[in-house]
C-alpha cells in the first residue's frame, strides 16, 4: 500500500468514524435501532453539493446546513416512532426510502459533481503541502472535535437524561424523564453527525450520489462492533474513542483484504469483507480474544 493510498484510507476512516458516533448513540445510548443513516448520508452529501454548486454559497456554511437537515431526517424517523408507535427499524426504512425521492429533487439528478468549485479542504490551500495529506489531519481534526462534544454532551444533565431513557425507559419515566423528547434529539443528533460525514465525503471525492448511501449502516455498525469488540470500552470516552479506532482499523483491513492479490478479492466483494471482519470481531468478542482481554489480565490481583 502506498503512502497515497494509506493516507486516503485513513481520511475515509475518519469520515466513517462520525457515522459509527452516531451509530453508538442510537444503537448503543438510545437502544434505537435506526437505519435512517442509508438516506442521511447521501443526504448530507446532496444539500451540500446543490447549496455550493447551484446556489454559490460558501462550502463551510454549506456543510452546516447539511448536518442540520440530517437533524431534521433523525428527527422525523423519531417523530413517527414517538407520536404514532411505528416501530422504530420500519420508521427509519421509511424515511431512508423518501430521501432517496428527496436527494433526487435536491440534485436536479442522481448526482452533482463539486468539480471547478471551493470546498472546505481548499481553505487549507496556501500551506504549501499536498492536499492528500492536509485531508486526513483536517478530518482527524473534526472527528476529535465531534467526539469531544458528543463525551461533554454526554455527561450533561440532559445527557444523562438521556443516557437513562436508553438503559430504561420505563424507570426513566417514571422519574419524570421525557423519554419521547429524548428519541426525538438523540436520534436527530446522530444523524446529523451523519449527514455531516456524507458531506464531507462527498466534497473529498469531488461529487455526491443518491447512490452512496448504500452499506453505511453496516459500516458504521461495523466499525462500532469491530472497536468495541477489540478496545476497553467501560465508559463513554474510551467507548467513542473505540469507536473512531474500529472505522479507522475497518477501512485498513477493507483496503489489506482487496489489496492482497492471494485472495483475488475485487472492489465489488467489500460487502464479504465488511461481513467476515464482523464476524470475526463477534467471534473474538464472545472467546475473549483481543485487547480487552490484555487489559483485564494485565490487572494486579
Amino acid at each position: 500500500m502506498s503512502l497515497y493510498e494509506l493516507l486516503g484510507t485513513l481520511e475515509t476512516g475518519f469520515v466513517f468514524g462520525l457515522v459509527a458516533l452516531g451509530a453508538y448513540l442510537t444503537f448503543r445510548i438510545l437502544d434505537f435501532p435506526d437505519l435512517t443513516v442509508e438516506g442521511s448520508f447521501p443526504l448530507g452529501a446532496a444539500v451540500c453539493a446543490a447549496l455550493i454548486v447551484t446556489l454559490g454559497w460558501n462550502p463551510w456554511l454549506a456543510t452546516g446546513v447539511a448536518a442540520v437537515a440530517g437533524f431534521a431526517a433523525g428527527w422525523t424517523t423519531a417523530y413517527l416512532n414517538v407520536r404514532f408507535n411505528i416501530l422504530h427499524i420500519l420508521a427509519g426504512i421509511l424515511l431512508a426510502i423518501s430521501l432517496y425521492s428527496i436527494n433526487l429533487r435536491i440534485m436536479g439528478g442522481p448526482n452533482e459533481p463539486l468539480l471547478g468549485v471551493d470546498t472546505v479542504f481548499d481553505t487549507f490551500g496556501g500551506f504549501g503541502v499536498a492536499g492528500y495529506v492536509i485531508s486526513p489531519i483536517f478530518l482527524g481534526a473534526v472527528t476529535l472535535t465531534v467526539l469531544i462534544l458528543i463525551n461533554l454532551f454526554l455527561h450533561t444533565g440532559w445527557g444523562i437524561a438521556m443516557r437513562a431513557a436508553g438503559a430504561n425507559p420505563s424507570m426513566a419515566q417514571a422519574n419524570g424523564i421525557n423519554v419521547g423528547s429524548m428519541k426525538l434529539f438523540g436520534v436527530g443528533l446522530a444523524n446529523a453527525m451523519t449527514a455531516l460525514a456524507g458531506a464531507l465525503f462527498a466534497q473529498i471525492f469531488g461529487a455526491a450520489d443518491a447512490y452512496m448511501g448504500i452499506g453505511v449502516i453496516i459500516v458504521g455498525l461495523a466499525s462500532v462492533i469491530v472497536g468495541t469488540s477489540l478496545l476497553p470500552s467501560r465508559t463513554i470516552l474510551q467507548a467513542t474513542l473505540a469507536c473512531i479506532a474500529g472505522a479507522v482499523l475497518y477501512r485498513f483491513a477493507v483496503a489489506l483484504a482487496l489489496n492482497a492479490d492471494f485472495l483475488g478479492l475485487r472492489a465489488s466483494d467489500v460487502q464479504l469483507v465488511t461481513a467476515v471482519l464482523v464476524a470475526l470481531a463477534l467471534i473474538g468478542q464472545v472467546s475473549g480474544i483481543g485487547i480487552k482481554r490484555f487489559f483485564k489480565t494485565s490487572k494486579p490481583k
